[in-house]
């Protein structure tokens, strides 16, 4: 059984006055809720993790999982190119009483498929929670091949793959691993319904930061089978999910959560806030897409 069916979240973290901002994280989580949203994903690449320290990923997975309070499935991020330190985020995270973990591949330093594989079966028999794979190559430089995932799904704690090589042949040689066991979920929020339509469960979604409900029926229809429909709000949101990633994720999404009026304008270093041009072209496209 899938971790989770749907429009998946990957949301941003709020901060202010140079903290996380734990009140519109609580109003966002209620938001997303109310709008729909099949899971929230706390604490990934959209979610500034990577500027977080220890204590401040931990707290803020706690709080968004006593938040949601079993209401809709919570996944942590808990990836890092250190297994070590993956390890000990995965445990607290477990602890916290989340689903499920999204594990991104290790950057920087890369890993062997002999060294990936001892990865993640460290961190798989650390907990007793699904681990949800990711590979974003474009960011860390190491790819998921299907061969390296056929590979790591043999662990039953692994049980899917967040696929955003933005590569179609691969996401199809991927498709095939899809089983009882095993789930995929589109990473790019303009290949949701090609995704889909290979087999998979749904998307870990940047722009359902500002189009939940939207994203959320889209992956509706397409299993309620109403493929015309699940299409048209895809088309729909490609200007708009260009304009969400037209600078490095998160900033213009933050950006645009801060045009709603539901978070401060506020990164860590070495993020920082988007050009003139960018928020324009935010708000340009909000408007003509119904949400501004």
């Amino acid at each position: 059984m899938a971790i989770f069916k749907g429009s998946g979240v990957a949301i941003i973290t709020p901060h202010k006055n140079g903290k996380v901002d734990y009140e519109s994280m609580g109003n966002l989580v209620e938001w997303h809720i109310a709008e729909g949203t099949d899971a929230i994903i706390v604490c990934g690449t959209t979610g500034e993790a990577s500027t977080l320290t220890t204590e401040e990923q931990v707290e803020t997975i706690k709080f968004v999982a006593d938040k949601v309070a079993k209401r809709i499935p919570v996944i942590a991020g808990t990836g890092s190119n250190n297994t070590a330190h993956a390890i000990e985020l995965s445990v607290e995270a477990e602890k916290a009483g989340v689903d499920g973990l999204l594990s991104v591949t290790p950057y920087y330093n890369k890993a062997t498929a002999k060294g990936l594989q001892r990865h993640y079966y460290a961190i798989a028999d650390s907990v007793n929670i699904p681990i949800i794979l990711y590979s974003v190559p474009s960011r860390t430089g190491l790819n998921i091949t299907p061969a390296m995932a056929a590979d790591l799904k043999k662990h039953p704690n692994i049980q899917a793959i967040k696929e955003a090589s933005g590569n179609i042949s691969q996401i199809v040689e991927m498709a095939k691993l899809v089983d009882d066991d095993f789930d995929m979920y589109s990473g790019n929020d303009d290949h949701v319904v090609p995704v889909l339509s290979v087999g998979g469960s749904g998307v870990i979604s940047t722009v359902a930061n500002i189009d939940p409900k939207n994203t959320h029926l889209m992956v509706k229809k397409f299993f309620d089978g109403d493929l015309k429909g699940a299409l048209e709000i895809q088309l729909a949101q490609k200007h708009l999910i260009d304009a969400v990633f037209s600078e490095v994720n998160p900033i213009p999404i933050k950006a645009a959560v801060n045009l709603l009026g539901k978070c401060e304008l506020e990164y860590r270093l070495p993020l920082c806030e988007p050009e003139d041009a960018t928020i324009e072209r935010l708000k340009k496209e909000m408007r003509e897409y119904g949400i501004l």
